[in-house]
């Protein structure tokens, strides 16, 4: 993938994750693809994947998803991106968050997301969503 091709593959995963819509974003997968978060234990496979995603938007009804950057060589990328939303799902806080994170991509033969890696910083999220931003 080039880095044309790449920025194109990130910028329509941001829209996937401003879709709303979690089987739009884990298609963005390889059908064996997975993401782990922070160090968690990975969601593997598209329902999975689907799942995890579903969680934020449930959390955060009102999601958006920025690219902030994206660079890649040969099968890996990294992306990093700032998310923004209201805690507002069940139990939630009511407070607002806009928080920076990434992950890093290994590609799959086929150009979909064979592996994600991503980090964001608990500390700072849990601070925002007991304060606010």
């Amino acid at each position: 993938m080039n880095q044309e091709e790449l920025r194109d593959f990130a910028a329509r995963y941001t829209d996937a994750w401003c879709s709303h819509e979690a089987d739009t974003t884990a298609g963005f997968f390889a059908e064996e693809g997975s993401i782990a978060v922070n160090g968690g234990a990975p969601a593997v496979g598209r329902a999975d994947i689907a799942q995890l995603v579903q969680g934020f938007y449930d959390a955060f009804p009102d999601t958006v998803v920025i690219m902030d950057a994206v660079r890649g060589a040969g099968d890996k990328a990294v992306y990093l991106w700032t998310y923004e939303g209201t805690n507002t799902g069940p139990g939630g806080t009511g407070r607002r968050v806009q928080f920076n994170g990434w992950e890093a991509w290994t590609f799959s033969e086929e150009g979909l997301i064979a592996s994600s890696i991503g980090t964001f910083d608990v500390a700072e999220y849990e601070r925002q969503l007991a304060e606010g931003v």
